[in-house]
């Protein structure tokens, strides 16, 4: 066998997570509207195995405050849903507990299953007890994924429309995943969802055409971008955000991590002294996230004003309130 020349990648210092104050965070408020809180954390604990946060609430506070960020919506989608759901979402049920375990940061959740093939009566006995909670704002994710297909494509889709029917039926916000399955998720979501409903289709990067012909039909619709609007090999989701802001109602977009994936490239640019790339995403590296689409030649849209709409959006998709 020959020898593995392949260079390691060296693993940035801990500190490095607690990015600077981003300028435009200084003044307008943090949102994230799509984390991954649980795996964000876990994946933390295995870089970092000897890191000072011995807790998820450390993590939110030693990261999150100072920061502005306001609120976040984390996200429950992978079966079996642990018990630490309820955990987390009972722990910021009183403005006491807001205060003092998560640091000011207002958390709110969703869930629902994304992988079709564990979904089961338990799964969505589950999902039923969550969506009583007070902090829960919606079923999701959920969705069609063909690029991986970690499920049959045709129990995707049948998956999916049992949970669109229950969610609909509760009246509960929609997060939506979906990618290369243009087709299948447009038909489904037309045959049965009201045109009306409020739907966060998250992390988008299929074509333009298809984000047009959802917002077309969708008046409550908006579309997630996440640091992924900065990767070379996608220009799909900064051609959306043009389209989204030349529309009459202006723009439908949301601001989102899907932490702990996709840290945003561009974020780079403010940390010099970070040798090798940051092995997590988190809900503080927004800022750069509007960053990039303020950048993505739109006239008129600097990082502030796109966090504002974003933030506005996000209270009338989840309905979710910014202190």
């Amino acid at each position: 066998m020959g020898k593995n020349n392949k260079k390691k990648t060296s693993l940035p210092n801990e500190k490095h997570l607690l990015l600077p104050l981003h300028s435009t965070a200084a003044t307008t408020p943090v949102v994230d509207t799509h984390t991954h809180l649980l795996t964000t954390y876990s994946w933390y604990r295995s870089k970092y195995v000897t890191g000072k946060f011995n807790d998820i609430y450390e993590f939110v506070r030693g990261l999150y405050v100072g920061r502005n960020v306001k609120a976040i919506v984390d996200v429950w989608c992978e079966p079996p849903m642990p018990r630490s759901w309820k955990e987390l979402a009972d722990s910021a049920i009183s403005p006491r507990d807001r205060a003092t375990k998560w640091g000011g940061v207002d958390y709110w959740f969703v869930m629902g299953d994304h992988e079709a093939k564990h979904y089961n009566d338990e799964v969505e006995q589950t999902i039923l007890e969550a969506m009583t909670h007070p902090r829960c704002v919606g079923w999701g994710e959920i969705g069609l994924d063909y690029h991986y297909d970690h499920s049959p494509r045709q129990l995707q889709q049948e998956i999916l429309t049992r949970q669109l029917r229950i969610a609909v039926a509760l009246k509960k916000p929609l997060t939506i995943h979906t990618r290369e399955a243009e087709e299948d998720t447009e038909r489904i979501l037309k045959a049965e969802v009201p045109a009306d409903h409020p739907i966060h289709i998250h992390c988008f990067t299929d074509s333009p055409e298809f984000a047009r012909r959802l917002l077309d039909h969708f008046p409550n619709l908006h579309i997630g971008i996440t640091g992924v609007i900065s990767y070379s090999t996608n220009t799909n989701t900064a051609a959306t955000v043009r389209h989204m802001v030349s529309r009459p109602e202006g723009p439908r977009f949301l601001l989102e991590t899907d932490a702990p994936y996709m840290v945003p490239s561009n974020l780079y640019d403010s940390l010099s002294e970070v040798k090798g790339r940051l092995p997590i995403c988190h809900t503080a590296m927004i800022p750069w996230v509007a960053d990039f689409a303020a950048a993505s030649g739109i006239d008129g849209w600097d990082t502030a004003r796109i966090m504002r709409r974003a933030n506005e959006n996000a209270c009338k998709v989840y309905g979710i309130t910014i202190n």
